[in-house]
């Protein structure tokens, strides 16, 4: 035998052996292997791709992994009700010991000054635009996130049933910037009276 022969024979030996092996790694399944091999020529070509790849597969072990920081945005509309209503101090108070005129008295204030904040910052829509009380179909592919279904829930929707409560869904929105610097998960400042 001549010697590019047995180099082209060493050569293909390899090669089958390669994918011997990647067909064991993929479970045999010739669907999976194929994948893999349009994926490594398209992931070779296209960098955008490679790198939406790459972070699938979770960090390299020479990147550091960023700590997940909780967001301040939600938080913005609530801070609006504490300096408008003052919301959180009426809820985080004990009010055990308070008489319900006392408790009353309070609360009409706090609903004026917090249905000021939402009108002003909230467009709101109903997310059935029926009148409780009435009976509404409820179709087959619902948002469970938008609907919750309450009662004897058998069978498949649709579901005909009676409007207890016609739920709210958030149009639009507007909240003000923070100033710069200022810290986003202050939701009310101290405040300190000096003589």
């Amino acid at each position: 035998m001549e010697p590019y022969q047995i180099v082209l024979l060493t050569l293909a030996a390899i090669a089958a052996a390669e994918v011997l092996l990647l067909l064991l790694v993929s479970g045999g399944s010739f669907a999976r292997f194929g994948l893999a091999l349009k994926t490594y020529f398209h992931v070779l070509r296209d960098a955008a791709l490679a790198e939406r790849i790459r972070s699938l597969l979770g960090p390299s072990p020479t990147e550091e992994v960023e700590p997940s920081r909780l967001s301040p945005e939600p938080l913005r509309f609530l801070a609006l009700l504490q300096r408008e209503g003052r919301l959180l101090d009426f809820l985080l108070e004990d009010i055990q010991a308070a008489t319900d005129e006392q408790v009353g008295a309070g609360v009409r204030e706090l609903h004026r000054q917090a249905q000021a904040v939402i009108k002003e910052h909230l467009v709101l829509e109903p997310v059935i635009a029926k009148n409780e009380g009435e009976t509404v179909e409820i179709p087959a592919k619902f948002d469970p996130s938008a609907i919750r279904l309450t009662g004897n829930v058998t069978g498949q929707p649709p579901f005909r049933g009676i409007l207890h409560h016609h739920g709210w869904r958030v149009k639009s929105y507007t909240l003000p910037t923070l100033p710069e610097g200022q810290d986003p998960f202050v939701l009310a400042p101290a405040e300190v009276e000096l003589p």
